[in-house]
């Protein structure tokens, strides 16, 4: 009976030897693997505020136009006025009513996160599936909606940067050191 006890106490150590050796290469609990630069990169997308992280590219208001028609009208109406998606246009005003309003025009602080959040999530059904080009093109038509560009207007990373949105200054920057994004005051 010892001798058998000691086949199985040595195996069943060799088992744990080889799956601590495993869970080293995959990971704290033996699955997954480390992403590779390249994985990291095709996810590094971010666009700060101020537009830093924004790609090469530009889009015309009318492009955006067709853009929006083919792949935005469906949720959000075709003037951006909402329906199962959100309203994009509309609410100045309204921020410090009972109702308010928030859209694009209305309530974002920044311009360039228009981009970044459209580049990133949107249409719902293929995110990250319009190039750059188009969502520059589709961020010219939303503004343009919403009175913050002409109609015959290009957008590239500068032109988008150079924007002030109306909401801007009733935004505050939270005090903690590692917080970067703006919280909103009062009114908001």
């Amino acid at each position: 009976m010892r001798p058998m006890r000691r086949v199985w106490t040595a195996a069943l150590a060799t088992l744990l030897l080889a799956c601590l050796a495993r869970a080293e290469t995959q990971g704290p609990f033996g699955i997954g693997r480390a992403a590779t630069p390249a994985e990291i990169a095709g996810w590094n997308i971010d666009v700060g505020r101020d537009g830093s992280g924004l790609p090469p590219g530009s889009g015309t208001v009318s492009h955006g136009r067709e853009v929006f028609a083919q792949q935005c009208v469906a949720c959000h109406g075709d003037k951006g006025q909402g329906g199962v998606g959100d309203k994009l246009v509309g609410g100045a005003g309204t921020l410090a009513t009972a109702n308010p309003v928030r859209t694009v025009g209305s309530y974002w602080p920044y311009a360039p996160t228009l981009f970044d959040y459209i580049r990133r999530a949107m249409p719902q059904n293929a995110p990250q599936s319009l190039s750059n080009d188009d969502v520059y093109a589709v961020s010219a038509y939303i503004l343009t909606l919403n009175g913050l560009l002409p109609a015959d207007a290009t957008l590239d990373a500068r032109a988008l940067a150079a924007i002030k949105m109306p909401n801007r200054d009733h935004f505050t920057g939270d005090p903690r050191p590692d917080v970067k994004e703006p919280a909103c005051m009062s009114g908001c």
